[in-house]
């Protein structure tokens, strides 16, 4: 450093060294010297303890300064936007009378002002307190004091406290934005307009601005609402890139602020520029977002496209609803402008646009947020993704010529659709409890591998590449030889990578749990305190293994069908199902199972042994696949089990609602539905009745049911009928063939 006077800026600027250079080992101290606050002579490393006396200009701070030749990092840091003295972050106010940064601004756009606002000057913390001179950049002393030293919570515009951060927390802390969707419904609502005034002009509203480089809204998704996410509307969370890239210093150089390219092309190939990063697509991103055909194209480009269309239907909107042409200049303040010669151009002398409608406002403040924020597609492309879908579909609803939404995605498939209630549901508790972070985040699937239990876990934003992958370098996966299932069994598919599915596609109970919660109870006695016992979704390996996983309920003296042998290609998890986008691969079947083009089709499937044709069902139709005389069965199964309440004593009418938790209710007039005011969970069950509804609700919750043990899912429903007494005559159950004695 040369030797030269220092302000109390340059004082607090050089703060950081301290911290900096101990940790590196750089530096001995010397000596301790008292100064005034006035200015400092500097000619060597010297230890200095400044106290600040109380004057007109600053207020009183202990500070503690290293003073060293060179600055760590500066080499870097000078290259950075963060030194760029001539940029317009820096350089907006100069023309200003007064000639300084307003406090609105002064947090991202200079030191002092930073400082002020974290109170490391001695006033109060979370607010800018006075304007800042101009002259200074984002400097050393701004993440480099002892107020960031402790920082790891940062505000956002929303109201939302994000907590539990890192040394990303600087970071966000000016990267966030300054709106959110609660500053467009407050706008709205400071208008005087409501939901019934969706396509009201008002000169009242205007357009709300995300401002600039809004990346930790980007990431933090619905956390943060930096968007505006429609009533209704689910949306991702924090997008959950692969440790340690999931933050801001994780993947930019701190200090240079560039990419970290060099680690990225780990995982996703040969990367050279930045600009390569505009290919990037996640292995499981497996949808067509835009709807243009190519599912090859980087988040980038399906970002642009969808964005491309919100633009247009923009200004049909503006023309046709609004009756004021606008458009769009990222360039020119306030951005949107009035289309004077509706020529689509933005000319000069074509002020602000005045024609919002709180419509328009939503779509446009979206437009805005999917540009501000140029590393979009890798913060939380899908986030934006679904920001610009819901603005495209609502405008879409006040034009004449809508944009054809029919081949655009707003979600990914099930693992990765971070935005649907598998994910979302513990938002609100802010944790997902150890009985479900196994099948439910990112992590817990890893960690019960390694650990045989599971514990307590953030909520996630869907599945990622490390949830099966052990190494995201190699796409190694962990190594599983066997799954214990909820009956106690142990089983394995025969494939290792097949047996990761099993441990979440298995339910969570089994007839041995049923068993369990009955006891020794009397079959039709609803006096026991029994409550209903629920498989949960998807248990499509407990059915493939039949009665060796015993998932369904299995009635005694009845023999039943075990592991469903497949053809030996086609027998387990990823031979009939892309391991991402866990579709069924429909070109496969077909080769077999003529007629077959689509996933639909696979329903009218039915196994004929050596063309003997049964009617399981009693409907007389021997042609129908397996999965329609599923139906049937299970259908008269619930209307079995509602007249055997309806003739039991002590036992209430009972209905059921495949999307209410607790699926059975009281059906308190009788009538055989669920009404809107019914709304009692069912609980006068009898262990008869129980067994019933266990094997019902498990037909459901598997819907691929027929395919993966088809036969042995009718000798359930069958025996359920048969025990709760319903008249079984016409109906077939399918009969476990027996092995020849030698």
């Amino acid at each position: 450093m040369r030797p030269g006077k220092l302000t109390l800026l340059i004082q607090l600027l050089l703060l950081f060294m301290l911290a900096a250079c101990r940790e590196a080992e750089q530096v001995e101290v010397t000596r301790i010297v008292q100064l005034p606050a006035e200015t400092v002579e500097v000619t060597r490393i010297v230890e200095v303890e400044v106290t600040v006396e109380v004057t007109p200009e600053f207020k009183p701070v202990d500070l503690a300064l290293l003073l060293v030749e060179s600055i760590p990092y500066q080499e870097q840091w000078a290259v950075s936007p963060h030194a760029d003295t001539t940029s317009e972050a820096f350089r907006h106010w100069d023309g200003e009378d007064p000639a300084e940064i307003p406090a609105r601004c002064a947090k991202c756009h200079s030191t002092l002002g930073y400082l002020d606002f974290l109170g490391a000057d001695g006033t109060a913390a979370g607010v800018v307190d006075a304007a800042a001179p101009l002259g200074t950049v984002v400097e050393c002393a701004a993440c480099h004091n002892p107020a960031t030293q402790d920082k790891t919570s940062v505000l956002f515009p929303s109201g939302v406290e994000v907590m539990g951060l890192g040394n990303e927390a600087r970071c966000m802390e000016c990267h966030q934005g300054r709106a959110s969707k609660v500053t467009v419904d407050t706008s709205i609502a400071n208008a005087g307009l409501t939901a019934e005034d969706l396509d009201v002009v008002s000169e009242d509203l205007g357009f709300t601005n995300i401002h600039y480089y809004a990346a930790a809204a980007t990431q933090y998704g619905n956390i943060a609402m930096g968007g505006y996410e429609y009533e209704g509307k689910s949306y991702d969370a924090r997008f959950d890139h692969v440790a340690p890239y999931d933050s801001c210093i994780g993947c930019h150089d701190a200090h240079t602020l560039e990419l970290k390219l060099d680690e990225c092309s780990d995982c996703h190939g040969s990367l050279n520029t930045p600009e390569d990063l505009l290919n990037v697509r996640f292995l499981g991103s497996l949808v067509d977002y835009d709807g243009d055909g190519n599912m090859q194209e980087g988040i980038y480009f399906e970002i642009e496209t969808m964005r491309e269309h919100l633009y247009t239907l923009i200004q049909t909107y503006a023309n046709e609803v609004s009756e004021m042409p606008l458009v769009y200049d990222t360039a020119v303040y306030p951005y949107f402008l009035a289309d004077s010669n509706n020529n689509s151009i933005a000319d000069e002398g074509e002020g602000g646009y005045k024609g919002w409608t709180p419509r328009l406002a939503k779509a446009a403040y979206n437009y805005q947020v999917s540009l501000k924020d140029p590393g979009r597609y890798a913060h939380g492309g899908k986030y934006i993704i679904q920001l610009l879908y819901d603005s495209i579909e609502d405008l879409n609803q006040a034009v004449a010529t809508p944009v054809d939404m029919s081949n655009m995605r707003r979600i990914d498939h099930g693992h990765f659709a971070g935005s649907e209630e598998a994910f979302r549901h513990w938002d609100a508790e802010g944790f997902v409890p150890a009985s479900c972070s196994k099948c439910h985040t990112d992590t817990g699937l890893p960690f019960f591998l390694a650990q045989g239990v599971n514990i307590a876990e953030s909520p996630a934003n869907g599945l990622n590449c490390a949830t099966c992958h052990d190494n995201v370098t190699t796409f190694s996966r962990y190594i599983v030889e066997s799954v214990t299932f909820p009956s106690g069994a142990a089983l394995s598919s025969g494939d290792l990578d097949s047996n990761l599915c099993l441990h979440c596609h298995q339910g969570r109970e089994s007839a041995v749990s049923v068993d369990a919660r009955i006891g020794n109870l009397d079959p039709d006695d609803p006096t026991g305190g029994l409550r209903f016992v629920n498989i949960h979704y998807f248990a499509a390996a407990s059915t493939v293994f039949g009665t060796e996983a015993k998932g369904v309920y299995e009635y005694p003296g009845q023999t039943y069908f075990g592991r469903n042998e497949h053809v030996t290609q086609f027998d387990t998890c990823i031979e009939c199902h892309d391991s991402h986008a866990l579709e069924v691969e429909v070109d496969k079947c077909a080769i077999c199972h003529g007629g077959v083009e689509t996933a639909a089709d696979l329903r009218a499937i039915r196994f004929n042994e050596e063309g003997v044709y049964v009617d399981w069902d009693g409907d007389g139709d021997i042609t129908e696949g397996i999965y329609f005389e599923i139906e049937t069965m299970r259908d008269a199964l619930y209307a079995a089990m509602q007249a055997y309440a309806a003739t039991t004593e002590g036992v209430d009418g009972i209905a059921y609602n495949a999307a209410r938790y607790p699926y059975f209710f009281v059906d308190v007039n009788g009538d055989g539905r669920l009404d809107a005011e019914e709304t009692t969970g069912y609980t006068t069950w009898t262990p008869r009745l129980l067994r019933a509804a266990y094997n019902y609700q498990y037909a459901l919750k598997d819907p691929g049911a027929y395919a993966h043990n088809g036969q042995y899912v009718v000798q359930v429903l069958y025996d359920a009928l048969a025990d709760i007494g319903a008249d079984v005559t016409g109906l077939s159950r399918p009969e476990v063939p027996t092995t020849p004695e030698p």
